[in-house]
Protein backbone atom coordinates (compact mmCIF):
# COMPACT_ATOMS: atom_id res chain seq x y z
CA UNK A 1 0.00 0.00 0.00
CA UNK A 2 2.79 2.47 1.10
CA UNK A 3 4.40 1.38 -2.25
CA UNK A 4 1.24 2.51 -4.25
CA UNK A 5 1.03 5.85 -2.37
CA UNK A 6 4.41 6.67 -3.39
CA UNK A 7 4.24 5.56 -7.08
CA UNK A 8 0.90 7.93 -7.16
CA UNK A 9 2.57 10.65 -5.87
CA UNK A 10 5.48 10.38 -8.24
CA UNK A 11 3.07 10.15 -11.28
CA UNK A 12 0.96 13.39 -10.60
CA UNK A 13 5.05 14.89 -10.31
CA UNK A 14 5.80 13.60 -13.55
CA UNK A 15 2.20 14.91 -14.97
CA UNK A 16 2.94 18.37 -13.16
CA UNK A 17 6.46 18.61 -14.50
CA UNK A 18 5.27 17.61 -18.54
CA UNK A 19 2.70 20.46 -18.21
CA UNK A 20 3.39 23.02 -20.22
CA UNK A 21 1.80 27.04 -19.74
CA UNK A 22 -0.91 27.77 -22.78
CA UNK A 23 -0.81 30.57 -25.15
CA UNK A 24 -4.48 32.23 -24.97
CA UNK A 25 -6.52 33.92 -27.42
CA UNK A 26 -8.34 35.79 -24.95
CA UNK A 27 -4.51 37.38 -24.05
CA UNK A 28 -3.55 37.70 -27.55
CA UNK A 29 -6.49 39.71 -28.55
CA UNK A 30 -6.20 41.79 -25.46
CA UNK A 31 -2.87 43.09 -26.24
CA UNK A 32 -2.91 43.48 -29.99
CA UNK A 33 -6.30 45.29 -28.80
CA UNK A 34 -4.56 47.81 -27.23
CA UNK A 35 -1.06 48.08 -29.47
CA UNK A 36 -3.14 48.96 -31.98
CA UNK A 37 -5.72 51.28 -30.55
CA UNK A 38 -6.33 54.94 -31.42
CA UNK A 39 -4.80 55.87 -27.95
CA UNK A 40 -0.84 54.69 -29.21
CA UNK A 41 -1.72 57.23 -32.07
CA UNK A 42 0.24 54.78 -34.89
CA UNK A 43 2.65 54.87 -32.78
CA UNK A 44 5.41 57.03 -34.91
CA UNK A 45 8.70 57.22 -33.39
CA UNK A 46 9.63 60.21 -31.78
CA UNK A 47 5.79 60.92 -30.78
CA UNK A 48 3.64 60.75 -27.53
CA UNK A 49 2.35 58.12 -29.08
CA UNK A 50 5.27 56.11 -29.49
CA UNK A 51 5.91 56.84 -25.92
CA UNK A 52 2.59 55.25 -24.86
CA UNK A 53 3.32 52.03 -26.49
CA UNK A 54 6.77 51.92 -25.08
CA UNK A 55 5.34 52.35 -21.32
CA UNK A 56 2.75 49.78 -22.36
CA UNK A 57 4.80 47.29 -23.00
CA UNK A 58 7.62 47.69 -20.20
CA UNK A 59 4.66 46.94 -18.25
CA UNK A 60 3.90 43.84 -19.45
CA UNK A 61 7.60 42.55 -19.40
CA UNK A 62 7.68 43.85 -15.35
CA UNK A 63 4.07 41.59 -14.72
CA UNK A 64 6.52 38.38 -16.49
CA UNK A 65 8.63 39.50 -14.39
CA UNK A 66 11.71 39.62 -16.76
CA UNK A 67 14.58 41.11 -15.47
CA UNK A 68 16.80 44.30 -17.23
CA UNK A 69 19.11 43.56 -20.03
CA UNK A 70 22.95 44.23 -18.73
CA UNK A 71 23.65 47.10 -16.99
CA UNK A 72 19.89 49.41 -17.54
CA UNK A 73 18.26 49.95 -14.54
CA UNK A 74 14.61 49.55 -16.45
CA UNK A 75 13.45 47.88 -19.91
CA UNK A 76 14.59 51.07 -22.10
CA UNK A 77 17.89 51.35 -24.13
CA UNK A 78 17.72 54.33 -24.73
CA UNK A 79 19.59 56.22 -27.67
CA UNK A 80 19.35 58.99 -29.83
CA UNK A 81 18.46 59.38 -33.73
CA UNK A 82 19.36 62.31 -35.65
CA UNK A 83 19.55 64.29 -31.92
CA UNK A 84 15.83 62.94 -31.00
CA UNK A 85 15.63 60.67 -28.03
CA UNK A 86 14.18 56.63 -28.80
CA UNK A 87 14.45 53.44 -26.92
CA UNK A 88 13.98 50.08 -27.44
CA UNK A 89 12.44 47.94 -24.63
CA UNK A 90 14.57 44.90 -23.45
CA UNK A 91 13.19 42.47 -20.92
CA UNK A 92 15.70 38.86 -20.34
CA UNK A 93 15.17 35.43 -18.43
CA UNK A 94 18.56 34.54 -17.36
CA UNK A 95 19.58 30.70 -18.60
CA UNK A 96 19.86 28.15 -16.44
CA UNK A 97 23.38 26.81 -17.34
CA UNK A 98 24.54 28.84 -19.98
CA UNK A 99 23.70 32.44 -19.25
CA UNK A 100 25.98 33.73 -21.66
CA UNK A 101 23.91 31.96 -24.54
CA UNK A 102 21.38 33.98 -25.88
CA UNK A 103 17.96 33.54 -27.96
CA UNK A 104 16.11 36.58 -29.23
CA UNK A 105 12.62 36.97 -29.78
CA UNK A 106 11.84 40.99 -31.41
CA UNK A 107 9.56 42.46 -33.20
CA UNK A 108 9.72 46.76 -33.75
CA UNK A 109 6.86 48.64 -31.87
CA UNK A 110 7.39 52.29 -33.92
CA UNK A 111 4.94 52.51 -37.11
CA UNK A 112 3.67 55.64 -39.50
CA UNK A 113 1.87 58.02 -36.84
CA UNK A 114 -1.46 60.03 -37.55
CA UNK A 115 -2.64 61.84 -41.03
CA UNK A 116 -4.45 64.84 -41.66
CA UNK A 117 -7.48 63.92 -43.35
CA UNK A 118 -11.21 63.36 -43.35
CA UNK A 119 -12.61 60.05 -41.34
CA UNK A 120 -9.97 57.49 -40.49
CA UNK A 121 -6.36 59.51 -39.21
CA UNK A 122 -4.25 56.77 -37.44
CA UNK A 123 -1.90 54.09 -39.05
CA UNK A 124 -2.87 51.78 -36.36
CA UNK A 125 -0.03 48.95 -37.42
CA UNK A 126 -2.31 46.04 -36.20
CA UNK A 127 -0.32 43.76 -38.43
CA UNK A 128 2.47 45.81 -39.26
CA UNK A 129 4.10 45.37 -36.49
CA UNK A 130 1.39 45.55 -33.12
CA UNK A 131 1.25 41.27 -34.04
CA UNK A 132 4.81 41.04 -33.97
CA UNK A 133 4.75 42.74 -30.40
CA UNK A 134 2.21 40.93 -29.73
CA UNK A 135 4.13 37.72 -29.54
CA UNK A 136 7.18 38.58 -28.30
CA UNK A 137 5.13 39.64 -25.12
CA UNK A 138 2.70 36.50 -25.33
CA UNK A 139 6.14 34.61 -26.05
CA UNK A 140 7.91 36.44 -22.70
CA UNK A 141 4.90 34.95 -20.18
CA UNK A 142 4.96 31.79 -21.97
CA UNK A 143 8.72 30.87 -21.26
CA UNK A 144 8.82 32.65 -17.68
CA UNK A 145 6.37 30.28 -16.56
CA UNK A 146 7.77 26.90 -18.44
CA UNK A 147 10.41 28.25 -16.17
CA UNK A 148 13.21 26.25 -17.96
CA UNK A 149 14.96 27.84 -20.24
CA UNK A 150 18.94 26.94 -20.72
CA UNK A 151 19.87 29.50 -22.53
CA UNK A 152 19.03 33.35 -21.55
CA UNK A 153 15.99 34.41 -23.88
CA UNK A 154 16.26 38.26 -24.50
CA UNK A 155 13.09 39.71 -25.00
CA UNK A 156 13.22 43.28 -27.63
CA UNK A 157 11.07 45.67 -28.85
CA UNK A 158 13.03 47.87 -31.63
CA UNK A 159 11.80 51.51 -32.14
CA UNK A 160 12.53 53.85 -35.70
CA UNK A 161 12.31 50.36 -38.13
CA UNK A 162 10.33 52.19 -40.08
CA UNK A 163 12.61 55.02 -40.79
CA UNK A 164 15.44 53.30 -40.91
CA UNK A 165 16.18 50.71 -38.47
CA UNK A 166 17.85 52.36 -36.27
CA UNK A 167 16.85 50.06 -33.13
CA UNK A 168 17.96 47.01 -34.17
CA UNK A 169 21.34 48.58 -35.25
CA UNK A 170 21.83 50.12 -32.01
CA UNK A 171 21.20 46.98 -30.17
CA UNK A 172 23.52 44.87 -32.09
CA UNK A 173 26.16 47.26 -31.16
CA UNK A 174 25.50 46.61 -27.52
CA UNK A 175 25.86 42.56 -27.62
CA UNK A 176 28.36 39.83 -28.63
CA UNK A 177 27.02 38.63 -31.90
CA UNK A 178 29.39 35.48 -31.21
CA UNK A 179 27.33 34.86 -27.82
CA UNK A 180 24.10 35.21 -29.74
CA UNK A 181 22.48 31.95 -30.91
CA UNK A 182 19.48 32.36 -32.89
CA UNK A 183 17.28 35.60 -33.51
CA UNK A 184 13.30 35.06 -33.83
CA UNK A 185 12.04 38.04 -35.49
CA UNK A 186 8.63 38.32 -35.57
CA UNK A 187 6.97 40.66 -38.36
CA UNK A 188 3.25 40.61 -39.68
CA UNK A 189 1.91 37.63 -38.78
CA UNK A 190 -1.84 38.85 -38.77
CA UNK A 191 -3.60 37.66 -41.73
CA UNK A 192 -3.25 34.21 -43.11
CA UNK A 193 -0.20 33.36 -45.47
CA UNK A 194 -0.30 32.55 -49.24
CA UNK A 195 -0.58 28.48 -47.44
CA UNK A 196 -3.59 29.75 -45.94
CA UNK A 197 -4.12 29.03 -41.94
CA UNK A 198 -1.19 27.41 -39.74
CA UNK A 199 1.70 27.84 -41.53
CA UNK A 200 4.15 30.88 -42.00
CA UNK A 201 7.70 31.77 -43.58
CA UNK A 202 11.09 32.06 -42.24
CA UNK A 203 12.81 34.95 -44.70
CA UNK A 204 16.91 33.76 -45.20
CA UNK A 205 15.50 30.16 -45.16
CA UNK A 206 18.58 28.50 -46.93
CA UNK A 207 21.40 31.05 -45.43
CA UNK A 208 21.23 28.60 -41.74
CA UNK A 209 19.57 25.40 -40.53
CA UNK A 210 17.62 27.18 -38.42
CA UNK A 211 14.17 26.69 -40.24
CA UNK A 212 15.12 23.33 -40.94
CA UNK A 213 15.33 22.82 -37.14
CA UNK A 214 11.77 24.75 -36.10
CA UNK A 215 10.45 22.75 -39.09
CA UNK A 216 11.69 19.32 -37.37
CA UNK A 217 10.30 20.13 -33.79
CA UNK A 218 7.47 20.75 -35.38
CA UNK A 219 6.87 17.04 -36.81
CA UNK A 220 3.46 15.88 -36.58
CA UNK A 221 1.70 19.17 -35.69
CA UNK A 222 -0.81 20.99 -37.84
CA UNK A 223 1.69 23.76 -38.43
CA UNK A 224 4.34 24.11 -41.36
CA UNK A 225 7.16 26.81 -41.70
CA UNK A 226 8.04 27.50 -45.38
CA UNK A 227 11.47 29.30 -47.14
CA UNK A 228 9.98 32.67 -47.51
CA UNK A 229 8.24 32.57 -51.26
CA UNK A 230 9.02 36.72 -51.93
CA UNK A 231 12.76 36.22 -52.23
CA UNK A 232 12.74 38.57 -55.09
CA UNK A 233 12.07 41.29 -52.55
CA UNK A 234 14.85 40.55 -50.51
CA UNK A 235 12.65 40.64 -46.79
CA UNK A 236 15.63 39.09 -45.25
CA UNK A 237 17.60 42.41 -45.12
CA UNK A 238 14.77 44.37 -44.55
CA UNK A 239 13.55 43.85 -41.03
CA UNK A 240 15.01 44.14 -37.80
CA UNK A 241 17.00 40.55 -38.06
CA UNK A 242 19.17 41.88 -40.65
CA UNK A 243 21.68 43.94 -38.49
CA UNK A 244 22.82 40.89 -36.56
CA UNK A 245 22.63 38.13 -39.22
CA UNK A 246 25.23 40.34 -41.09
CA UNK A 247 27.58 39.71 -38.01
CA UNK A 248 26.99 36.07 -38.58
CA UNK A 249 24.18 34.97 -36.12
CA UNK A 250 21.58 32.95 -37.37
CA UNK A 251 18.79 35.71 -37.40
CA UNK A 252 15.93 35.10 -39.33
CA UNK A 253 12.26 36.89 -39.79
CA UNK A 254 8.92 34.63 -39.32
CA UNK A 255 6.22 36.30 -41.22
CA UNK A 256 2.77 35.76 -42.91
CA UNK A 257 2.71 38.72 -44.88
CA UNK A 258 1.48 38.13 -48.43
CA UNK A 259 3.76 40.88 -49.86
CA UNK A 260 2.78 40.44 -53.32
CA UNK A 261 -1.11 41.10 -52.39
CA UNK A 262 -0.88 42.62 -48.62
CA UNK A 263 -4.24 45.10 -49.39
CA UNK A 264 -3.18 46.74 -45.93
CA UNK A 265 0.54 47.60 -46.00
CA UNK A 266 1.21 50.84 -44.92
CA UNK A 267 -1.79 51.78 -45.23
CA UNK A 268 -4.61 53.40 -42.91
CA UNK A 269 -7.23 50.25 -43.14
CA UNK A 270 -4.21 48.19 -41.38
CA UNK A 271 -6.78 48.08 -38.44
CA UNK A 272 -7.13 44.73 -36.01
CA UNK A 273 -10.58 43.80 -37.61
CA UNK A 274 -8.51 42.81 -40.64
CA UNK A 275 -6.77 40.55 -38.39
CA UNK A 276 -7.42 36.42 -37.70
CA UNK A 277 -6.62 36.54 -33.86
CA UNK A 278 -7.26 32.74 -33.98
CA UNK A 279 -4.65 31.99 -36.48
CA UNK A 280 -2.50 34.26 -35.11
CA UNK A 281 -2.73 32.42 -31.79
CA UNK A 282 -1.59 29.38 -33.18
CA UNK A 283 1.47 30.75 -35.07
CA UNK A 284 2.36 32.27 -31.43
CA UNK A 285 1.95 28.78 -29.85
CA UNK A 286 4.60 27.22 -33.33
CA UNK A 287 6.65 29.72 -32.62
CA UNK A 288 7.10 28.70 -28.81
CA UNK A 289 7.05 24.98 -29.61
CA UNK A 290 9.63 25.12 -32.41
CA UNK A 291 12.02 27.21 -30.62
CA UNK A 292 12.24 25.08 -27.32
CA UNK A 293 14.78 22.57 -28.76
CA UNK A 294 17.15 26.21 -29.46
CA UNK A 295 16.12 27.49 -26.08
CA UNK A 296 17.01 24.25 -24.13
CA UNK A 297 20.25 23.82 -25.85
CA UNK A 298 19.42 20.22 -27.31
CA UNK A 299 20.55 22.62 -31.25
CA UNK A 300 22.25 25.19 -32.09
CA UNK A 301 21.79 26.71 -35.35
CA UNK A 302 24.21 27.03 -37.81
CA UNK A 303 25.94 30.79 -38.45
CA UNK A 304 25.19 32.71 -41.74
CA UNK A 305 28.02 33.48 -42.96
CA UNK A 306 29.07 37.03 -42.59
CA UNK A 307 28.73 39.80 -45.55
Amino acid sequence: MKNLFFLFILSGLVLNAQKKPVIQKAEIVRIETILASDEMQGRKVFTAGIDSASAFIEKEFAKSGLSYYKDLKNYRQEFTVKNKNANNVIGILPGISKPNEYVIFSAHYDHLGTVAAEGDTVYNGANDDASGVTAVIALANYFRELGSNERTIIFVAFTAEEVGGFGSRYFSKSINPDEVVAMFNIEMIGTESKWKKNSAYITGFEKSDFGIILQKNLKGSKFKFYADPYTEQNLFYRSDNAMLAALGVPAHTISTSKMDDEKNYHKLSDEISTLDLENMTEIIKAIALSSESIISRKDTPTRVIKR
